[in-house]
């Protein structure tokens, strides 16, 4: 099989001895991410008006600050992503200001009427778009949004390789399934990038891997339970004394278990 420079990650991560190789894929390039934004990132002016709109999830926070590394550049993130949600948060709340002196002194009749009423006050119009920013705020990362864009065109080579490059197919067809994340990502970019024989092909082929293997981790995971009663004390463990986090990985993917 010819290498490109763009199929080298995803037949590496196909490599791996893993519950799922799109999870390696992910999150070698979440740690490149992670690296990225506190360094080379911090020096570039469209990348850093990215982080200045879309910030980081809990998530790619918790990553940042826990590597240790560059405090300064991520307080510098934090601050002029702070200054900008402030001040349109602060001129939301102004340009609505006056209608909620205006709605907390209407009276008990008045109050009653816009309760019966189906037609929104203007307090809870202020509300809804207070609430609309901070659900923006909560659901947009940067971060994220990489990861999004870099993990579908892997998935894009995944399908090439598969339907062209008879080693990766068996590569493929040797792993031990994907976790539940990747399976419905697998699943659902079908309808983007196959034509019906092709979809018809991998579902087929993608479940029977898939099936398989979710069997052989309840398995294991079933025998680590019974290993706990005294009758088996003495039967091998087999594969199964990291069965639980695996069967984790297998259930949510990625997760940072301690």
């Amino acid at each position: 099989m010819k290498e490109k420079i763009y199929t080298i990650p995803v037949t590496d991560a196909f490599s791996a001895d893993c519950e799922c190789p799109l999870c390696v894929l992910e999150k070698k390039l979440e740690d490149e991410s992670v690296d990225y934004a506190l360094g080379p990132a911090l020096m570039e002016p469209d990348k850093r008006q990215e982080t200045n709109e879309l910030g980081f999830c809990r998530k790619h926070f918790e990553a940042m600050y826990n590597k240790q590394v560059n405090r300064l550049g991520l307080a510098l993130m934090i601050d002029t992503f702070l200054q900008e949600k402030n001040t349109a948060m602060k001129k939301l709340y102004e340009s609505k200001s006056s209608a909620l002196e205006k709605d907390a002194a209407t009276g008990l009749v008045k109050n009653l009427s816009n309760k019966l009423s189906s037609k929104q006050t203007d307090t809870e119009k202020l509300v809804d778009e207070l609430v609309s920013q901070l659900d923006s705020i909560e659901k947009r990362c940067a971060i994220c949004k990489k990861l999004d864009h870099t993990m579908d065109r892997y998935i894009d080579v995944v399908f090439y390789l598969y339907f062209r490059e008879p080693e990766f197919r068996e590569k493929f067809h040797s792993t031990k399934g994907f976790c539940f994340k990747h399976l419905k990502q697998l699943l659902s970019s079908t309808k983007k990038h196959l034509n019906v024989k092709e979809t018809a092909i991998f579902t087929r082929n993608l479940m029977e891997i898939q099936l398989v293997n979710m069997e052989r981790i309840e398995k294991e995971v079933d025998w680590f339970t019974k290993k706990f009663d005294y009758r088996f004390n003495d039967a091998p463990w087999g594969n199964s004394k990291d069965a639980v986090p695996r069967s984790i990985q297998k259930i949510r993917g990625n997760c940072d278990l301690k």
